[in-house]
């Protein structure tokens, strides 16, 4: 967290890349070239990276290749959140968690509570290492769950994501939970921060999900105006499919760190 402050800091910046490379839609065939071009064109724009680990996975062993490579190549400054959403059983959590943290170096995570505080356990043994929790997600059935109300101990109900946030705020006892909350509700962001004030929270939903880039900013800002991280993947990586994709992809980031700044700039103004 410490690192992703001073990222955030540095490059006066909210804005996660996320790295998606689908063979699809990329102007060039090599994985590992698209993304250190990429990188390389928006490194002084971003405070974090956010590999999709799905994307990587689906083209085999190079794949994987690439996606070690990759990490590398964004190198020590800025972090780097390997997004996995992985969660299941002790020991298998506990491989889980020694490849992303050992093998591919990964800064953070996101993880699944679904089965339970255990099965997080061995992320957040990582003490130094960052794990963003699935919390109140963007896409469309979210709330085929995670909106079910449940019964507290003390009889209060309220959704279910609402008790993953409080848990949330529960299992930060090392400084290193984060939550994943979808630019898509930004009525149950502004609930979520009310319950983990100081917590980061990684936004993801802006652009080609539709998310509301200004309530995101407005609910989702900490007490010192900054505390999230607003994700964009598509409207980045593929501004262009030609061969400017790269200049492309800084113009697409700078228009939104600076749309980011704007409405941070409003908020802070209104709060002050």
């Amino acid at each position: 967290m410490e690192k992703l402050g001073r990222a955030s800091e540095g490059n006066n910046s909210l804005l996660c890349v996320g790295l998606d490379p689908d063979p699809r839609l990329m102007p060039i065939e090599d994985v590992l070239e698209f993304n250190r071009a990429i990188i390389d064109a928006t490194r002084d724009l971003v405070c974090c990276y956010k590999p999709n680990l799905a994307f990587f996975e689906a083209l085999g062993p190079p794949g994987l290749e690439a996606l070690r490579r990759t990490v590398e190549h964004i190198g020590g400054e800025v972090p780097v959140i390997g997004d996995g959403k992985r969660g299941d059983i002790g020991n298998t959590a506990r491989a889980y968690a020694s490849a992303l943290f050992d093998y591919y170096g990964f800064d953070a995570v996101t993880a699944n509570p679904y089965m339970g505080g255990d099965t997080l356990a061995p992320f957040l043994d990582y003490a130094e290492r960052g794990v963003f929790v699935v919390c109140r997600t963007s896409n469309p059935g979210s709330g085929d769950f995670q909106s079910l109300p449940v019964t507290r101990s003390d009889g209060e109900r309220r959704p279910l994501y609402m008790e993953v946030a409080a848990r949330c705020r529960e299992w930060n006892g090392a400084g290193n939970v984060g939550l994943v909350v979808g630019a898509t509700y930004a009525e149950e962001l502004q609930k979520v921060r009310a319950e983990c004030p100081d917590q980061p929270i990684l936004i993801p939903g802006i652009g080609a999900q539709g998310g509301d880039l200004r309530g995101s900013v407005e609910n989702g800002l900490d007490s010192r105006g900054g505390g999230i991280l607003i994700s964009a993947s598509r409207q980045v990586l593929y501004a262009s499919q030609g061969s400017d994709f790269a200049d492309r992809a800084r113009d697409a980031a700078l228009d939104l760190r600076e749309r980011i700044n704007r409405c941070r700039l409003e908020e802070n103004r209104m709060q002050g």
